[in-house]
């Protein structure tokens, strides 16, 4: 079985390229963030076509989030239980569902902005509010994990350049704690395999030739429980999904699975 994450960036922008991406690589299941498009307008029909199902939450031009499938899709479940919210409102940031033999989160984890920022606590709060949602399934004897654009760089080598990133959001020990804490209750880090790099980075920006230069971020992240990581038998990054036009400015996180 073939799951993965990505942060699209716009489904619409990216429908073309995903639809390719999912009969080239033979994806089961894939977790979707960043669909910025309200849920009446999500491409259900274009998906059907590639005999894919959708569950989404989203409501947009911001966030969103979705599971896709190939080999089901029940019990879903739309939103963070206990979502904290921002500025009164609470956004489309988490979906989960059962998949064929394993239960899958989807998240968009908020992104804290500045250090000094309410968006920082908001993300502090979320990151709480979801290992308290995820704890049950965590500990379950049922394949699960919780994938998605974390927006956060787990250690100093999950960034090109640590330096450069000093009073920034993503590398802050208080992110970092709260991603341990998620680990605690008993989830583990799929860390994919290197392939043309040291370090399999997920995130490049746009701007200053990021890409090109590989100065990049591990902020994309798999997180699952003991069933889990028993089955995983490979993962890597899919590098080339973020060449050319019209990429994302993540790349596809890929996991192997043998269940």
């Amino acid at each position: 079985m073939r799951i993965a994450t990505w942060n699209v960036n716009s489904i619409t922008a990216r429908l073309p390229r995903l639809l390719a991406w999912l009969e080239s690589s033979g994806t089961d299941v894939l977790c979707l963030q960043e669909a910025k498009i309200a849920e009446a307008g999500f491409p259900f029909d274009a998906l059907r076509e590639a005999g894919y199902e959708a569950a989404v939450h989203a409501t947009g031009r911001w966030n969103g989030v979705a599971v896709i499938s190939r080999v089901g899709i029940e019990d879903v479940v739309k939103g963070l239980p206990g979502d904290p919210g921002y500025d009164g409102s609470v956004e489309p940031r988490a979906i989960s569902a059962t998949c064929g033999p394993v239960r899958v989160w989807s998240v968009y984890v908020p992104n804290g902005r500045e250090v000094d920022h309410p968006h920082y606590a908001y993300k502090l709060q979320w990151f709480e509010a979801l290992k308290a949602a995820v704890a049950g399934d965590a500990a379950g004897s049922r394949p699960f994990a919780v994938m998605g654009d974390y927006n956060v760089a787990p250690t100093d080598d999950d960034v090109y350049d640590v330096a450069a990133f000093e009073g920034l959001t993503h590398v802050t020990p208080a992110e970092r704690a709260a991603l341990a804490s998620l680990r605690e209750a008993g989830l583990s880090d799929v860390v994919p395999r290197p392939l043309k790099y040291e370090h399999p980075f997920t995130y490049w920006d746009y701007r200053q030739l990021c890409f090109p230069k590989n100065r990049g971020m591990r902020i994309d992240l798999v997180y699952g429980n003991e069933a889990f990581a028993k089955a995983v038998t490979d993962s890597y990054v899919d590098r080339e999904e973020r060449k050319g036009k019209g990429a994302s400015d993540h790349a596809p996180v890929v996991v192997d699975l043998e269940v």
